[in-house]
């Protein structure tokens, strides 16, 4: 396949896709038999690379999708963008879209993957970040950092930081609440929470941070944030040089699945890719690295990580008649470990009103595209597809197909194991993930 057109305006669907022809149901059954895998495929180029994040399905897959199944001025919806991966490859493809989530850090990365700044500014300013920072006082870091925590959050700075880093990291936090240009601000925290949260290495005293599974250790070879924050921003504004403006109109807000801010029958076409169950990657558990930094309270995070699809608290929960056969998977496993019965019927609830969202939002005859994987809970399979195709029929979708994709672990960023360790449902995940095609009958 050829590499991604850069100028909408001569893209040309059929040379890229020849195979995709026909009616409309006829394109989305095409899609879904077809090679989902993208392995050997870059999932790097342009935004794409900004920030790590785990999980991500690949832009090829989002790309293939709002490519065969749109028409210009389509609206294309992500009610849980995560990384914006979908957000993206509807912008380049010139059409507008919507990206929804509750992360705030998701939102951030949304807002600056998707938008042209002139990269001769944002360098000179992200080196004078530096040097003003350089030029703080210890004695004036450890006086913000008195101020700006309150008891919880300091306590978890000082386990996960050392105190050299802390100051240095203070000191930019500093400089950067001083730029009033909020695009230029959210870049910037950008460029900081990529240092700290990474692949490998970062500035706290974590590893496994990327992979939602922090730890920490003694022995980590020290990096120090003034460094690493100008090897981050000469990378950022590399990815953004080669980000052209499109006539995309792009929305970006706060807003849970479950209870969309959209109206009724608007929106032409849904890829998206929902939590695992039972906090299986656990976003906020890494998020919080970074964002207890930019100011928000770790309790407050914490009570914003109730709210996540597929969050383990039950208590006071509102749970929803499911269908026959997902209720079945959901006993089977609360006859072994009752309390993770109910947090299955809590993933499995949450998603039937989600997808009563989508249902409600997508115009008739349109798409919605699910990207989930399978997880076991005690050794069993959750069945995720199979349950969320039947409770999409439940609710009156038409779910024609189900396509699967072999997962590339490693392109993946999936949480590796330590030592000998046995039996975590991350771990005892299927190696496929599903590509749920459900329509809004006509």
């Amino acid at each position: 396949m050829s590499q991604l057109p850069l100028d909408p305006e001569i893209f040309d669907v059929a040379a890229e896709y020849p195979d995709f022809e026909g009616t409309y149901q006829e394109k989305l059954l095409a899609l879904l038999d077809d090679n989902l895998d993208f392995h050997g495929q870059s999932s790097t180029y342009l935004t794409h690379n900004l920030h790590a994040f785990p999980a991500k399905f690949p832009p090829q897959l989002p790309r293939k999708f709002i490519r065969v199944l749109t028409e210009p001025g389509d609206i294309v919806c992500d009610p849980m963008s995560g990384s914006g991966t979908t957000l993206l490859e509807a912008y380049l493809a010139g059409q507008p879209c919507i990206a929804l989530d509750i992360d705030p850090l998701a939102l951030l990365l949304a807002r600056v993957k998707t938008c042209p700044q002139p990269v001769s500014t944002l360098l000179d300013l992200g080196n004078e970040i530096v040097e003003q920072a350089q030029a703080f006082t210890r004695t004036e870091s450890e006086q913000a950092l008195r101020q700006r925590f309150d008891d919880k959050t300091r306590n978890f700075i000082d386990y996960w930081f050392a105190p050299d880093i802390q100051y240095e990291l203070m000191a930019l936090r500093c400089q950067i609440e001083t730029i009033t240009d909020p695009l230029h601000r959210d870049f910037m925290w950008l460029v900081f929470s990529a240092m700290i949260i990474t692949k490998s290495g970062g500035v706290s005293l974590a590893r496994d941070l990327a992979h939602t599974r922090p730890h920490k250790v003694t022995d980590k070879k020290q990096r120090y944030p003034f460094a690493e924050f100008r090897k981050r921003l000469k990378k950022a504004t590399n990815s953004l040089s080669q980000l052209s403006p499109r006539n995309s109109p792009v929305h970006i807000g706060e807003s849970n699945a479950q209870q969309l801010p959209l109206a009724a029958n608007t929106v032409d076409l849904i890829v998206t890719s929902p939590p695992y169950a039972a906090n299986a990657i656990d976003y906020m558990r890494a998020h919080k690295f970074s964002l207890t930094w930019m100011g928000y309270p770790v309790d407050d995070l914490s009570t914003l990580r109730k709210d996540y699809i597929g969050g383990e608290s039950t208590s006071g929960f509102a749970y929803e008649t499911l269908p026959p056969a997902t209720q079945r998977v959901v006993a089977t496993v609360a006859a072994t470990d009752e309390k993770k019965g109910r947090v299955l019927a809590r993933y499995y609830s949450e998603m039937t009103r989600t997808l009563i969202e989508m249902q409600r939002v997508l115009k008739p005859g349109k798409a919605a595209v699910v990207v989930v994987g399978s997880s076991t809970m005690r050794g069993i399979d959750t069945q995720t597809h199979e349950c969320l195709a039947d409770i999409g029929r439940d609710i009156g979708f038409d779910v024609p197909r189900i396509g699967v994709r072999h997962l590339d672990r490693d392109r993946r960023m999936m949480p590796a194991r330590r030592g000998n360790k046995r039996g975590s449902q991350i771990e005892e995940r299927m190696h496929e993930e599903y590509v749920i095609g459900f329509v809004k009958p006509d």
